[in-house]
């Protein structure tokens, strides 16, 4: 079990198996309703940071797919391609980034409000929020400028 009980004290242990899991998670729908600052309520809110510290190293989710994530914007905004240009710039240029022809600038990056690690990263790549702001400043020839995404 992820906590053992000395009395009033809780002893966390970190859960290291799918099988501690399981079972934290079964004491965790056990207590679900337990009020806040009771015993119960107390072991709740660390069996939920233990689960939550086990899955997020047991079940990483991946990042998007850049061009995947400019489309879950525009769903979720209830936009079309053309609501880009703006940030984009032409037409052509939308669907070049839309079709995977063309590369995102960094001044594209910036005007998209999307997290830059996402659209930062090589197709099929990882990249963690560590690595965002010295990659923005790496000489990569496949990545424009901001001066050259203008010219572009």
């Amino acid at each position: 079990m992820a906590i053992q009980r000395r009395g009033n004290l809780l002893i966390p242990k970190l859960i290291q198996t799918e099988a501690e899991n399981q079972a934290a998670l079964a004491r965790l729908d056990e207590i679900f309703d337990a009020k806040p600052g009771t015993p119960d309520g107390d072991e709740f809110e660390l069996l939920v940071a233990l689960i939550e510290a086990y899955e997020r190293v047991a079940y990483p989710i991946d990042l998007p797919e850049p061009i995947e994530a400019i489309r879950f914007r525009i769903e979720q905004a209830e936009l079309i391609a053309e609501d880009l240009i703006p940030f984009i710039g032409s037409t052509a240029k939308v669907s070049e980034i839309l079709s995977d022809k063309r590369p995102l600038s960094i001044a594209m990056i910036r005007s998209l409000e999307i997290r830059a690690e996402v659209l930062l990263q090589q197709p099929g790549g990882k990249l963690s929020s560590a690595d965002t702001s010295d990659y923005a400043k790496q000489d990569d020839p496949d990545i424009l400028n901001d001066s050259e995404a203008e010219d572009a």
